[in-house]
């Protein structure tokens, strides 16, 4: 299927691994040219620019100019924007409860999962609106609607993020700009997996196996594994191109079944 995103300018935030490296390559394959925002460049994507038409900004997303520089960047290489993906994230759990979350971690949280999704888009935005069409999809989580105390500042951040979303996607549907948000459950990324991430940190904590946290995590959906990042890019990457002309103010889960409500 031709997702027509040849010649399509995009930006993806949070780019250089996880989900945010496997959307960039996604939208590149499909012949997007793509400007990936990351604090640091991973030999991962430093690779793919090499070959493909990805192009990497080095930027802190989580500093109040950090997204505009993006944006203006971009738009300044390429002559404007047709897509924006907000994907930059992060997530520690607070094994030790609530009472341990200080006003420092509540800051760090909502700058980097809302408030960073917030500013590109406000830079993003007129860009778009100049153009008379384009796509603003984020990567949001089910914590969105399924809160967790283990990440009570990360669900509350994302419950935000999917508010603001659908209240854009209403906003500026009518001036040719869809809004839409991707709502995974926990996906096969270093985020979830790796050093220091989601299963050490609770293992440690418990006193368990990294192994065995992720396997009953991965239980406990109807499909009984992790989603991979690149199922994922491939829901982004269709909600970016004109097929899904007319959805708009969609969250689209994507979880194997772990989210068991209507």
């Amino acid at each position: 299927m031709d997702l027509h995103l040849t010649g399509k300018t995009a930006i993806v935030t949070g780019a250089s691994k996880g989900i945010g490296l496997a959307i960039t390559q996604a939208l590149a394959r499909e012949g997007a040219t793509v400007v990936a925002g990351a604090r640091t460049t991973t030999t991962d994507l430093s690779d793919l620019a090499a070959r493909t038409t990805v192009h990497p900004v080095a930027v802190d997303l989580t500093s109040p100019d950090g997204p505009a520089r993006l944006v203006d960047t971009a738009v300044a290489a390429h002559g404007g924007l047709d897509i924006l993906v907000n994907n930059v994230g992060a997530v520690r759990p607070r094994t030790g409860g609530f009472l341990t979350v200080t006003d420092d971690d509540w800051t760090t949280t909502l700058t980097i999962n809302f408030l960073s999704a917030v500013r590109t888009t406000r830079a993003a935005l007129p860009h778009l609106l100049a153009r008379g069409a384009g796509a603003i999809v984020t990567v949001n989580s089910v914590n969105a609607r399924l809160p967790d105390p283990l990440v009570i500042d990360y669900s509350a951040a994302k419950a935000a993020l999917g508010s603001f979303s659908k209240s854009l996607s209403k906003e500026v549907a009518a001036h040719g700009v869809r809004v839409t948000t991707v709502s995974p459950g926990p996906v096969a990324t270093g985020l979830w997996l790796g050093t220091g991430g989601v299963a050490a940190t609770v293992a440690e904590a418990a006193g368990a196996n990294p192994e065995d946290v992720a396997r009953t995590a991965a239980g406990q959906s109807a499909t009984g594994r992790f989603t991979r990042p690149e199922e994922v890019a491939d829901l982004v990457v269709f909600l970016a191109g004109d097929r899904a002309a007319n959805l708009t103010g969609a969250d689209v889960t994507i979880d194997g079944g772990l989210i068991t409500t209507l």
